[in-house]
């Protein structure tokens, strides 16, 4: 396992969330790459101590414009706004969102929590 002291027993007792998307069904069938470096996230989310790891793949071949259709990400905030999340990993910022509005709603959510609101 590696350390890390910004991790937290707290941390650790909720699960660590992995999003993996691609914005096109002709990314999803040829560029594996991609998607095996995302999922390898799992083990990444493992070796830094987590045992609960979920891997959130619902929105593969879906554009990351319209977050209102991305059923993936709706869970993603979801769990996060339940407290339901350790942590949340995406192998770029750019998969969760591309609109500033998800982004900024995701963002308020984790702050929330952080702060205890």
């Amino acid at each position: 396992m590696l350390v890390n002291h910004k991790i937290t027993t707290d941390h650790l007792a909720k699960k660590a969330m992995v999003y993996v998307r691609q914005s096109s069904p002709k990314q999803v069938l040829h560029n594996q790459e991609s998607q095996r470096l995302q999922y390898a996230l799992v083990e990444r989310a493992r070796a830094l101590g987590w045992h609960q790891v979920e891997v959130i793949d619902d929105d593969l071949g879906q554009s990351a414009s319209a977050g209102t259709r991305r059923v993936g990400f709706k869970k993603l905030l979801a769990a996060v706004a339940l407290g339901e999340g350790g942590m949340v990993l995406s192998t770029e910022a750019s998969r969760l969102s591309r609109t500033d509005k998800d982004w900024c709603h995701l963002l308020e959510l984790c702050k929330a929590l952080l702060s205890g609101k």
